[in-house]
């Protein structure tokens, strides 16, 4: 078990921009204005450095072609979900959709005890310039 910060595993750095979508957690909310005063609820009106997107249901993965023009060339979208059996949302499922999508995935993280996370971005030859 990690005993990083939360904010230090997602990559959230002070004065990042940040976006989130679907995902209802005030105490996560709570340390990332901790972390930085840039945050938007639903689509920002520029690019982020990090977007989280919580998914509950395989559906919610269909949003990532949306969701991917939200970040930065170098920018990252977090895919949150339920944990293990609390989900129908398996590794593979945000794979495939990343891969549809366009990104790839590079890490995954501990989100809380009954979520994680997997970290969703564009391959570097595929970054736009």
């Amino acid at each position: 078990m990690s005993t990083r910060p939360l904010l230090d595993k997602l990559g959230v750095k002070p004065g990042s921009r940040v976006a989130i979508v679907d995902l209802d957690d005030p105490g996560f909310l709570a340390l990332l204005r901790e972390r930085t005063s840039d945050i938007v609820q639903g689509r920002p009106r520029k690019p982020c450095d990090v977007v989280f997107m919580g998914a509950r249901e395989l559906r919610d993965l269909k949003r990532l072609k949306d969701v991917k023009s939200w970040i930065e060339p170098n920018g990252a979208i977090w895919v949150v979900r339920p944990k293990g059996g609390r989900s129908e949302i398996r590794d593979t499922d945000v794979i495939e959709a990343a891969l549809a999508a366009g990104l790839v995935d590079n890490k995954i993280a501990s989100f809380s005890d009954t979520r994680g996370a997997m970290r969703l971005v564009f391959r570097l030859r595929d970054r736009p310039k």
